[in-house]
Parts: C-alpha cells; sequence; structure tokens
C-alpha cells in the first residue's frame, strides 16, 4: 500500500512541478484542493485525458440520477442545466471550479 501512495505523491509532485495543477484551496476539514490548469492538455495529456473521462462520467451520473435536463435549440444545440442540488454535487465531486459563482436556481 505504501508503493501505491508513494507513487501517487510522486505523480502530484510532478504534476505540480510542470505546473499541470495547482493548489487551488484548502476545505473545511483542512484538505488541499487540486485544480487541473487548462495547459495540462498540452504538458500532461494523460492526466488531462483522464480528468475529462472523470468528469464525462460524472455529467452521465447526473443526468441519470435526475439533476441535469438537457434541451436543444433551433440548431439542435444541446443546452444543459442543473438542479440546485445537481450544482452542489458536481462541485462536490470536482466537476465545477471551486472558486466559481454559482447563479443557483430556485427549485
Amino acid at each position: 500500500m505504501e508503493d501505491y501512495e508513494d507513487s501517487d505523491d510522486a505523480r502530484m509532485a510532478h504534476y505540480l512541478e510542470i505546473g499541470a495543477i495547482e493548489l487551488a484551496g484548502v476545505d473545511e476539514n483542512g484538505e488541499m484542493i487540486f485544480a487541473i490548469n487548462e495547459i495540462a492538455e498540452e504538458i500532461a495529456p494523460e492526466l488531462w485525458q483522464a480528468h475529462m473521462n472523470y468528469v464525462d462520467r460524472n455529467l452521465v451520473e447526473l443526468y441519470e440520477e435526475g439533476y441535469i435536463q438537457v434541451e436543444y435549440d433551433e440548431n439542435l444545440e444541446a443546452m444543459i442545466s442543473l438542479s440546485k442540488e445537481g450544482l452542489q454535487i458536481a462541485k462536490e465531486r470536482g466537476i465545477l471550479p471551486i472558486d466559481m459563482e454559482l447563479d443557483i436556481p430556485n427549485d
């Protein structure tokens, strides 16, 4: 188990060093929160792809759980909206930036 944790720590240190991730804040429990920078797509494509897969998977789960509604405009472009609970869950799961100002609907 220690080798696994050491490899995770080394990977985090590497991504911090190259600027693919940054310290975004500290949660109410004192745990550090990291954010993936957009430059990660170029300098750490494996990290970026893993993150995108995580976001996609979570969006599908939120949709399946009824927290997301999809509407289409006249050009058949999808517009998604999240319920108040969906916004909170998305933020907790890290698929929305922690510093993002949320316009929470009154539902």
